[in-house]
């Protein structure tokens, strides 16, 4: 089994910076491509960035410029630096993650509980 474990998000006043986490844990072989993407209340949910296996990057422009997403491939923990945020930022964010994994080293899509962030003063 495979697991993705978010941490870090929590109440900040507009401005403000938070760093989310996403560990994978079980049986991996590699991660390929690891996201982030957000929910807010009455929403979609919608792609905040994404970033791939040769650390290329993507970015919804309503981000850019504001958050920086990145990798630990040795810890398999993806991270999410969250910078001048506001209120319209406030949303569950989730990680997910394309894993291969198993005899046949198939690739299998994986999403995290989900953490709540909150930008309000």
């Amino acid at each position: 089994q495979v697991q993705l474990v978010e941490s870090g998000g929590g109440l900040v006043q507009p401005g403000g910076s938070l760093r989310l986490s996403c560990a994978a844990s079980g049986s991996i072989f590699s991660i390929n491509v690891m996201d982030w993407y957000r929910q807010a209340p009455g929403k979609e949910r919608e792609l905040v960035a994404r970033i791939r296996s040769g650390e290329t990057t993507n970015y919804a422009d309503f981000v850019k410029g504001r958050f920086t997403i990145s990798r630990d491939n040795a810890k398999n923990t993806g991270y999410l630096q969250m910078n001048s945020l506001k209120p319209e930022d406030t949303a569950v964010y989730y990680c997910h993650a394309n894993i291969r994994r198993g005899v046949n080293n198939l690739e299998y899509s994986y999403w995290g509980q989900g953490t709540q962030v909150t930008v309000s003063s």
